[in-house]
């Protein structure tokens, strides 16, 4: 067609965290005017190849340590983009739990230790120490682990579940969903679309706002702007997600306090 000037490539990892190098490569060998990188681990890999092509990355946690950037008022290299998570926001899943199931003192998270962001598992572990309950970890590194994980929090008692934020597990949100019910664990996501998938309760950013901020991005660096003058964004507004279908399947009521400040309930 005459009138489309946009050359759009897709690279898909399909939640194996491995195969970002391979595709980084693929993805820099094409010589493109900007790479959009939809995760923090897959950015990495990109920035390793190239430091002059422009990477938006609509989910960045932790850039700085990582090298990414160098402040997120004025990252200063090639990459820049829309942060998901605010200081403090794996704390207030935590609190969530606890304000759904007051008996809370077993309290299991599931987190991806190969995508190595652990700044969100670190919050997780200080929250639960200062409010004196016992978090016990259930490690994967791939989406072959996850019954065994599931299977490992269920013999550990836990009463609750924080399933932490990260590529895999979210491609993974329909298994991890339907692994949580059937082992009758109550569990607490970061984004809405596990609940979509059948998932009880979320607490986090609007992924389709990220993205939709990043395109922005996208089309003042196409219009010459440099990533490294684009302030990194953060989430205005963090939205509460509920499933009282899942709740009733549990045996679960949600307290009216968390019903009332719920974003959206699916019923």
């Amino acid at each position: 067609m005459d009138d489309v000037n946009v050359d759009i490539v897709y690279r898909f990892a399909e939640g194996h965290l491995d195969r970002f190098p391979v595709l980084a490569a693929d993805v820099v060998a094409l010589k493109p005017d900007v790479i959009l990188t939809t995760v923090t681990p897959a950015a990495v890999a990109t920035k390793a190849l190239t430091t002059s092509i422009p990477i938006v990355c609509p989910l960045l946690a932790n850039a700085i340590n990582l090298g990414l950037i160098a402040s997120e008022s004025r990252p200063g290299g090639n990459v820049t983009g829309v942060s998901f998570r605010t200081e403090g926001l794996t704390s207030k899943q935590v609190e969530l739990a606890l304000q759904m199931i007051p008996d809370v003192v077993k309290l299991g998270y599931l987190v991806n230790v190969a995508s190595g962001i652990i700044i969100d598992r670190q919050e997780l572990e200080s929250t639960c120490q200062r409010l004196d309950i016992k978090a016990v970890p259930a490690e994967v590194r791939s989406a072959n682990d996850l019954d065994m994980a599931f299977q490992s929090l269920a013999e550990d008692h836990v009463q609750a579940v924080i399933v932490l934020v990260d590529g895999m597990l979210f491609s993974e949100r329909k298994r991890i969903a339907a692994l949580a019910a059937a082992a009758r664990l109550p569990a607490i996501y970061g984004f809405r679309d596990h609940v979509d998938a059948g998932g009880l309760v979320s607490y986090g950013v609007n992924l389709s706002e990220n993205f939709h901020r990043a395109a922005t991005y996208v089309n003042k660096i196409l219009k010459g702007a440099k990533p490294g003058d684009l302030p990194v964004e953060f989430p205005a507004k963090l939205e509460l997600v509920v499933n009282n279908l899942a709740a009733k399947a549990l045996g679960l009521n949600i307290p009216p306090s968390v019903l009332v400040r719920a974003d959206e309930v699916i019923e």
